[in-house]
């Protein structure tokens, strides 16, 4: 048999036994991750709900609306919060999983494995993207029917709030899979991560006016993500009646647009330079 001939019958065996892409592996991995997300029934009653209780507990508890605004209270409440429901989904659920992964040695079985890492992190992503437009659609419901929330009547107002969802979920989900190094083990995870997240909301603007906030709070707010993810939103549901409500009398959306996508950026790098397959006792 000549080398030409023995060439095309080892062709086609090669590629029957190509292995597949990273985006056809990630989509795959995705669709075992949404499984295993909702199979969780407590973890997915709690992540849908305690968005929606806590919008239903404030906007009930401070009524009324804001003086020489036309805005409810609850109005805001429930902007800001679509932005805490947002970092929740992304970079509180992955931190705490991805954590949880690594000590019980899935991480490490899927790194012996033929696939390629970034499969690994699209699954999560589009995982939590998933997650992250039905809790939207739900908070925004509840918003809709029970506080008066309008919904964006302008394409322009859609198109923010694309932009800000986007790159919000984005940043958010980076710092997730970053943060997900900071525990030294799944049972202090949830304290790790929780925690920090918690505070961070209080002084981000999702439950306290930034206008009831001592400066040197507002200054550590400005830093992170959320606090921006939060104006961002209430610029597309509040309109422009709701920017006197800002620290500056505007949304800077420019300097939303600007924040969010350094943190997409600086969280990118966070994860390549501290993210590990392994745990710390296997070093």
């Amino acid at each position: 048999m000549s080398e030409s001939t023995t060439a095309s019958a080892a062709a086609p065996r090669a590629a029957t036994t190509s292995l597949p892409g990273t985006l056809r592996v990630g989509w795959s991995r995705a669709v075992v991750e949404t499984k295993m997300f909702f199979r969780e029934r407590d973890s997915l009653i709690f992540n849908f709900s305690f968005p929606v209780i806590l919008l239903v507990l404030f906007g009930s508890i401070f009524s009324g609306q804001v003086e020489g605004t036309g805005i409810t209270v609850s109005q805001l409440y429930a902007a800001a919060l679509i932005g805490a429901g947002l970092m929740s989904v992304s970079f509180q659920n992955l931190a705490i999983s991805i954590a949880v992964e690594r000590e019980e040695g899935t991480l490490k079985r899927l790194a012996g494995t033929p696939m390629p890492p970034a499969a690994y992190f699209l699954g999560k992503v589009l995982s939590v993207l998933l997650v992250a437009v039905l809790e939207t659609a739900i908070l925004l419901a509840v918003g809709v029917l029970l506080y008066d929330l309008t919904l964006p009547s302008t394409l322009s107002d859609w198109a923010t709030f694309g932009w800000v969802f986007v790159l919000g979920l984005t940043a958010s989900s980076l710092l997730g899979i970053a943060a997900s190094s900071l525990p030294r083990s799944a049972k202090s995870a949830a304290a790790v991560i929780t925690m920090p997240f918690v505070m961070l909301q209080f002084i981000s603007g999702v439950y306290i006016p930034f206008t009831q906030l001592p400066d040197w709070l507002i200054h550590i707010a400005s830093v992170f993500p959320l606090r921006w993810m939060c104006q961002g939103f209430r610029s597309v549901f509040l309109g422009d009646v709701g920017a006197s409500l800002e620290l500056t009398g505007s949304y800077e959306l420019g300097r939303v647009a600007l924040v969010l996508a350094a943190w997409t950026i600086g969280g990118l790098l966070l994860c390549l330079l501290t993210f590990r397959w392994k745990s710390r006792r296997e070093g």
